[in-house]
């Protein structure tokens, strides 16, 4: 149902060829993953999608359950005839949402309380209520449920977060039981190199088939950014996939990929493009400007 097949390996970096094979697929890696945050990437048609050569796209949990809701999508038939999209789909597990809401949010070994963006009602959320929801979801790949601490950050806090991620990670696995969705945990531990080391180690342990890399592009430098995937990429699993999440900057892209980066996601194509926004050899155009009319 779900296998991860390395091809080939350049002797020189960690650069890794692939393939995914999904319910809804073989999907091609490296790849980079289109974000359709509420089950729609913004400014784009599935046919789109697919003539520009997308094999995966992303779905947001934190989004799909405040609006229109997980039912509603299990309902329709799963999230694939949901946005009529026949190919693989990633759904994120709705903590790096949750905890972006600083001001609305509290968080506790159980999970985490928190307020709607939409309308302030009060939701608590748990691991195992986002692995219901990305079930009901029905996506061909889901993720374990972590808490992302931006940075800058303490030591001593990076340390709670990431005991916190592993407990969540281990009740994840306990919870999940769709067998056509694969589950990835998610590696935490900030800028601060043993612990993202100790925390790799760790969810081997509880064995996922994939893992995602947390916590990176959400302050630091891209010098810290490389410095972490330098130390943690010799330290994971040859043989699963590796997930850096929220990255999509074309020179971090490069980058990742030379260390041994299998898959990105970030919503910075579909968001500069709608507006008007475009990356060239002679750096960030803005086609909505005058000298463009």
């Amino acid at each position: 149902m779900f296998e991860y097949r390395l091809i080939a390996q350049c002797p020189e970096t960690g650069a890794r060829a692939g393939e995914l094979i999904t319910p809804h697929g073989v999907i091609e890696t490296p790849v980079f993953m289109p974000v359709g945050t509420q089950a729609t990437v913004k400014a784009m048609t599935p046919p789109e999608l697919e003539e520009i050569g997308a094999q995966i796209i992303l779905g947001n949990t934190y989004h799909l359950y405040m609006r229109p809701g997980a039912d509603i999508v299990e309902e329709a038939g799963g999230l694939h005839k949901f946005m009529q999209w026949h190919h693989p789909i990633l759904t994120d597990s709705g903590g790096f949402q949750v905890f972006s809401l600083s001001e609305l949010r509290k968080i506790t070994d159980e999970g985490v309380e928190f307020r709607s963006h939409l309308d302030g009602s009060k939701h608590f959320m748990r691991p195992e209520d986002s692995m219901d929801i990305q079930q009901k979801l029905g996506s061909d790949i889901a993720m374990a449920f972590d808490e992302c601490v931006v940075w800058p950050t303490t030591e001593e806090y990076s340390r709670a977060a990431m005991e916190r991620t592993i407990s969540w990670a281990g009740r994840c696995k306990e919870h999940h039981s769709r067998v056509d969705q694969a589950l990835f945990g998610i590696v935490q531990g900030s800028m601060f190199e043993a612990q993202r080391i100790e925390c790799i180690k760790r969810l081997e342990d509880i064995s996922f088939p994939g893992y995602g890399i947390g916590g990176l592009s959400v302050g630091e430098s891209h010098e810290d950014m490389y410095r972490i995937l330098d130390a943690l990429c010799p330290e994971m699993p040859v043989n699963k996939p590796r997930y850096l999440m929220g990255v999509g900057h074309p020179a971090n892209l490069i980058e990742g990929v030379a260390r041994g980066i299998d898959m990105f996601d970030c919503v910075l194509p579909t968001r500069n493009g709608r507006n008007g926004g475009v990356l060239t050899s002679f750096g960030k155009l803005n086609l909505k400007n005058r000298g463009f009319a």
